[in-house]
Formats: structure tokens, sequence, C-alpha cells
């Protein structure tokens, strides 16, 4: 059986990271999909764990070879998700998050007919702000710019199929749970994880 391939959008400082790393603590054959990009590494991330580290020269002779599900820039920095890694963990059965903007949101769609689309909300603009500046990752500058550039993605919540409002954090985890284990409840997933139990049951 196909995995299921979930796609979660949102401006930055929504809380989108936490809630996907807190979705994969919880929930048995998930992964998320590790993005390439040409940004430095913050303090504390890792290659290949946070993200593929890599430059500008890498970057774009697998955008020239085709190596990316999609990519966009964000911020002067390039990012791109392997198609390879990601078509290889789907056809295990594994369910894959995308941790991506609504630009690549519009490709994924474009080559996955069969995605699970969620959009986060933080709670209010001034809470968006303040979550920028707790992060202390930005300069005003940037974080201003963000700010500009979340009402741009928020106008995008309607391409989506879930709308999540981040307003507590165990609350939109919740949410997000259960998109999860409702989509694992389709009557064609459970015909194939219990196809003998099934089999039994209606046996004469």
């Amino acid at each position: 059986m196909m995995g299921t391939l979930y796609i979660v959008s949102a401006p930055s400082g929504c809380g989108k990271t936490s809630l996907v790393h807190a979705l994969l603590q919880s929930t048995s054959n998930l992964a998320i999909s590790v993005s390439y990009t040409t940004r430095a590494p913050r303090p504390g991330e890792k290659d290949a764990v946070n993200y593929h580290f890599v430059d500008d020269k890498h970057f774009h002779q697998m955008v020239a070879t085709q190596e990316f599900l999609e990519h966009a820039e964000v911020f002067g920095h390039y990012y791109g998700t392997s198609r390879a890694k990601v078509a290889q963990q789907l056809e295990q059965g594994i369910d894959v998050v995308l941790e991506i903007d609504w630009q690549g949101a519009q490709q994924v769609r474009a080559a996955f007919a069969n995605t699970v689309s969620i959009f986060i909300f933080p709670p209010s603009k001034e809470t968006l702000r303040q979550r920028l500046q707790a992060r202390r990752q930005d300069n005003q500058q940037i974080i201003d710019e963000r700010m500009q550039r979340a009402h741009d993605e928020l106008s995008h919540y309607h391409e989506y199929d879930y709308l999540i409002f981040n307003d507590q954090f165990d609350y939109a985890l919740s949410d997000l749970n259960a998109i999860v284990h409702a989509r694992r409840l389709r009557l064609a997933s459970q015909v194939i994880c219990h196809k003998e139990l099934i089999t039994q049951l209606l046996d004469d």
C-alpha cells in the first residue's frame, strides 16, 4: 500500500516545525522529508538531519537534472525536496510530511494527485510577531520582511484541505493527529491492513 503524502504549510513563526516534530514522536510509520537548502546552518542544526546543506552550484545542478519534486527561493536562499527520496518512502508504505510553502505545495499537487494538505494559522498578527522575536534568530529587518511575507502566504489558505489555528499548541497538535488518524481509517486503507481479519469475519 502506498503511503500518504502530507503537505504542511504556514508562515514563519506559526509553530509548523514544532507541531510536525511532535506529530512524528507520537505517530508510527510517518517520516518527514529532509529538504535541501543553500542557507547556512543555524546553531544546533545538523546536516542531513534538519536539512541537507548545499551551495548554490550544487542546488542548481539538482534543479537542472530535475531531482527536486519542488523547489523555491525564500529570503534569498533556495529550498528543495528530493523527488527520489519521497517516492521511495511512499512506495515502502511510509507516510511522508513535507514542510513547504504555498509555492512548493502547488508544485507537489501537480505531481501527486492524492496529497493531503494542511495550512496552519497563527491566532493573531501580534502573536506571530512576538513568536518571531522570541526565536532570536533574525534581526528586526528580517522579522519585518517575514511579517510582510506572512500576509501573502496566509492568502493562499483556501488552496489547502485542512486549516488549523495554532492558538494553543496541544489543541493544534490534537487537530493534526486527528487528520492523520482519520486518513488511516479510510475504507481502502483498512481493507488492506486488516484483509485477513475481514476475510475471517465474513467466512461462512
